[in-house]
């Protein structure tokens, strides 16, 4: 057995027993399978070493002079939050070992006892504490889901993003259908990942299917399998992704580019739960919860006669919108710090931050391309850089997406309103002057001519932290 860890560390093991030769054979069994093993002749002594190491595992007999097993149990407290204690006896009973486990012991074993069940019983303790390790790590995934500043892999602080996960954290513990819509690279694959690794069906698949990619002659094969024959090169039969997502949640996305012949079969699929691979006779159930997603807008697709009108009140359930990113640029320089993160690790390259210059170059871009766009900016100067900061001339944007041009104009507000016109201006502005200053605000305000008072009123008003 190896006990060791990937980084080669060494259980250590703490025997407790009266009898010398108990201790010794102990000692020697653990030592010999890897363990690094520690003595000691009663529940006093045992207390003493746990006061100056921290023990894995601790082998105990119940029956010791000075302090028996089960006070030493009592006494130990705090010292075995995160340790196996095992009990040895050779006068047990069923009610020594319910004690022994109602204070804190993992097992207990009947002396005497063979060399074989020791080793058995500390497999059975370390599979025990592993599984914990395993849970532990699952919370803290959880936890970082619910995050209010994330969600699965999305990271945001602007409120229109913050209203986005709030609401997939609601909808993700519902098997309702769900339709994400956007604009291109706006993140809606993530978005399905995160509603699928915050539900139940987080231990099942998550298979995202481009309706878009897949030529209209195999799609439907592909989505709903076929028996062997259906068609020249049927050479076996195929469940299809309807199958293989079976109990988890298959992401439809371009949903608005499927074609007309198989709208209506995905009709039939959410309202029956069933599918019918090609050249069968027989439906079959399938369990799979259906998260869509389109840049188009399927109200006026289905108005058009581009979409079946049916379908699409199906589909949407429960829609969710993405924004642009000029409609969260708040966002722009928390996500510039994680892609930055991001690549400097998988290059493994000395990349320490960003010019103010480059964020304010990268704060007045139109983003045509979204999240995406910006990501793939950052990748690219990661991989340019000579330098640990990564500076304004690595970044190639289009004149076009300077503010002052009128396309930059139009992403940032809709409409004539010169009352919102100027609030959108002002949240730029703003926050190029805090990228700038490295967050100073009394050097922001100087910058934007304003008073402190006055930027921390406007900060607030914005949602700028």
């Amino acid at each position: 057995m190896d006990s060791s860890s990937e980084s080669g560390y060494q259980n250590r093991i703490l025997v407790v027993d009266d009898e010398a030769n108990m201790r010794h054979m102990l000692d020697a069994l653990l030592s010999d399978a890897g363990y690094t093993v520690n003595t000691a002749e009663d529940g006093q002594a045992a207390l003493q070493l746990l006061e100056t190491a921290r023990y894995d595992y601790v082998f105990c007999d119940i029956r010791m002079p000075r302090m028996d097993g089960i006070a030493f149990l009592k006494a130990a407290g705090r010292h075995l939050s995160s340790t196996g204690v095992i009990m040895m006896s050779a006068y047990g009973t069923i009610d020594t070992a319910v004690e022994a486990m109602k204070n804190g012991a993992y097992d207990y074993i009947s002396k005497p006892f063979k060399p074989d069940e020791i080793l058995l019983v500390l497999k059975k303790a370390e599979e025990r504490e592993s599984l914990k390790r395993e849970n532990r790590v699952l919370k803290d995934r959880l936890a970082e889901i619910k995050k209010p500043n994330r969600f699965g892999e999305m990271i945001a602080e602007s409120p229109c993003m913050q209203a986005v996960f709030q609401l997939a954290n609601r909808v993700a513990g519902y098997d309702t259908t769900v339709l994400v819509t956007g604009q291109s690279g706006t993140g809606k694959e993530l978005l399905a990942r995160g509603i699928h690794e915050a539900s139940k069906r987080a231990g099942k698949p998550l298979i995202p299917v481009n309706c878009a990619g897949i030529p209209e002659n195999l799609l439907e094969s592909e989505l709903f399998g076929h028996k062997k024959g259906a068609f020249t090169g049927a050479d076996r039969d195929y469940g299809g992704l309807f199958e293989a997502a079976s109990g988890g949640t298959l992401f439809l996305d371009e949903i608005g580019d499927l074609p007309m012949p198989l709208q209506v079969k995905l009709l039939r699929v959410l309202q029956d739960s069933e599918i019918r691979p090609v050249g069968s006779t027989r439906s079959k159930t399938v369990d799979v919860r259906i998260v869509a997603a389109t840049s188009k807008d399927l109200a006026d697709e289905a108005g058009c006669g581009k979409f079946r009108e049916d379908l699409f009140y199906r589909l949407n359930v429960m829609p969710i919108h993405l924004p642009s990113l000029v409609e969260r640029s708040e966002d722009i320089p928390l996500l510039i710090n994680f892609f930055i993160k991001r690549y400097r690790s998988r290059f493994e390259k000395n990349i320490t931050g960003i010019s103010s210059e480059a964020i304010s170059l990268l704060l007045q871009h139109s983003w045509p391309g979204n999240v995406r766009e910006l990501e793939n900016l950052i990748e690219r100067a990661v991989v340019l850089a000579e330098h640990p900061e990564l500076d304004a001339g690595l970044f190639s944007v289009p004149a076009s997406g300077k503010i002052g041009s009128t396309n930059s104009i139009d992403a940032i507000v809709s409409g004539f309103s010169l009352k919102v016109g100027r609030q959108a201006l002002e949240r730029i502005l703003i926050q190029k002057a805090l990228a700038a200053t490295g967050g100073n605000r009394t050097r922001a305000a100087h910058l934007l001519e304003i008073s402190h008072p006055s930027l921390l009123s406007k900060m607030k008003a914005y949602g700028i932290k």
